[in-house]
Parts: structure tokens; sequence; C-alpha cells
């Protein structure tokens, strides 16, 4: 599982996205396996899978032909085969590398969220250098990876609704059934959320608990009013008239955002809590 400073750095990411953190967890614990990194030469290395027919489609001719002879490219998938060790990997990368590095680190898929280097320019880097970079920052960089996949893919809304199969069919492709994707994850996403790591279902259950109202989009009244000036108070501009329109739904959201939350619009609990918290002081 999950150490505390790297559920922080989940939980920023999910908001950004704005998904739940138990959704985000549950999907880099399935790929990932519960393992993020590999211990190669004295440094913690994001875990990779060389990708033989790759390398042999961005290869110019000459040096394809000096890869195909030295066993690391082919023209069919699977046919170059990957050291079971992650150092044996790393050493084959390595290889790849004295040849030519950038189609080298193309060819690899990188980290917890096994996105493929050749689509570095498709995810807005500047050069596979960057994405290899910040996939070797750490598990924040793996999955801040991961997170530019999904969104970039389109699949953020599968995540938000936890569409686990239209996700797990996306992301893992036709096999995601045979290997269970989608049940390994909807299993992996219940035990997050019972943490507590799902925002909507803890404010629900938390506003019955202690006899809460939450405060959505078609809510109206004093309380209403109460959130809206608090937001004023914050720097949101929208209209203090006690009801929950588009323009205080987007107002929550933002100040959700920034404050690291789920960003779902719903205020609740924490979202209350979070308010009362940046309300400036006042002293007489």
């Amino acid at each position: 599982m999950f150490s505390e400073e790297m559920k922080d750095s989940l939980r920023e990411i999910a908001a950004e996205l704005d998904v739940s953190a138990a959704a985000l967890m549950a999907v880099v614990q399935v790929e990932s396996g519960g393992r993020y990194f590999a211990r190669v030469d004295t440094r913690d290395e994001p875990l990779i899978r060389f990708e033989g027919h790759y390398f042999y489609r961005l290869l110019p001719r000459a040096k394809r032909n000096r890869a195909v002879v030295a066993g690391l490219a082919n023209s069919r998938a699977g046919r170059i085969r990957n050291p079971i060790t992650q150092t044996g990997r790393w050493a084959l990368l390595g290889k790849a590398s004295r040849i030519d590095r950038p189609a080298a680190l193309a060819s690899v898929s990188w980290g917890v969220g096994q996105v493929m280097g050749v689509h570095w320019r498709w995810l807005g880097y500047g050069s596979i250098d960057a994405l290899v970079g910040q996939v070797r920052s750490g598990l924040e960089g793996q999955v801040r990876l991961m997170a530019r996949f999904i969104k970039k893919a389109g699949l953020v809304d599968k995540l938000a609704a936890r569409d686990w199969a239209g996700f797990a069919r996306a992301y893992n492709g036709p096999g995601y059934r045979r290997n269970k994707y989608d049940t390994r994850m909807a299993r992996a996403y219940r035990i997050f959320a019972d943490q507590g790591e799902d925002g909507n279902e803890v404010d629900e259950k938390q506003a019955k608990r202690h006899s809460m109202v939450l405060l959505r989009m078609g809510s109206r009244g004093n309380a209403v009013l109460e959130l809206q000036n608090q937001l004023g108070t914050l720097g949101f501009h929208l209209a203090r008239d006690g009801a929950f329109g588009p323009a205080t739904e987007h107002a929550v959201k933002h100040f959700q955002k920034q404050s690291r939350l789920k960003a779902d619009g719903i205020v609740g609990p924490k979202t209350f809590e979070m308010l009362m918290r940046k309300m400036p002081v006042h002293l007489h």
C-alpha cells in the first residue's frame, strides 16, 4: 500500500484530474501490483519493459540492422525477450541506447502506468528525455505520466464514474477481462474508499452522522447564502443570492482544487472545515 507521503501526491493528482483519490489509487495499485521501484545500481528506478518491435520501427535502416544483429530489435512483437529482473531490463535498455538513445527510451513502457515512451510528443512533453526525467523523479512523477495519458486518451470521465470495464477496455486492451483488470480495480477502489479516500461517499456518511446538510447544485437558503459569503470573502466573485447555481458550483470546485480536496462541487464536512480554516481571523 501507499505511504502517507505517496497518498498526498495521489490526492493532489486526483484533484487535478477531478476524480476521487480512491479511484486513482485503485488504478495505480492494480497497474503496479503494489511494486513501484526496483533497485538498480544503488538507485530506485521505475519498472520498465523494453519493446523490441517499437525499437525496430523507430530506427533508420542502418541502425536497425545493427539492432537486429545484436538481438535488440525485431519486426514482430514479443520476439525480443525481456530479462526477468529489472536490473537486466535496464541493462538491455543501456545496450539499445548505445545504438540510438532517443529511440531506445521511446521503446520502453515506463513506471506504474506502463506508458510507452513513444507517446512523448502526443502527451505534450518537449522531448523523450523530459518524459523519462519526470518518470524517474519518483512515484509522483510516474503517476503524473499516467495521469497525462488518462486525460489525453479521454478516460477521465470513465474513471470519475468508476466505469471499470470501460476504463480497463481502453487502458489495458481487449484482454482486460481475461486479466480481470476491471474487477481488481473495483475491489481496490472499495478498499481505498473505505479508508476515506472517496470524497463523495465519505462526505455523505459524515453528513448523516452529524445531521449536516450537503450543499450542491440546486440547493437554496441561508446555508447557501453563508457559503457564498465565505467564498466571496476568500476572493471568489459570484452573486450572493442563496441559490446554488453554476457560478457557485464553479467557485466551490476551484476552492476544492486549491485545497487539495476532491473537486466535485459538493460542500460536505471536509469542504466546510477547510472553508473555516481559510477564513481570515479578525482581532478586536
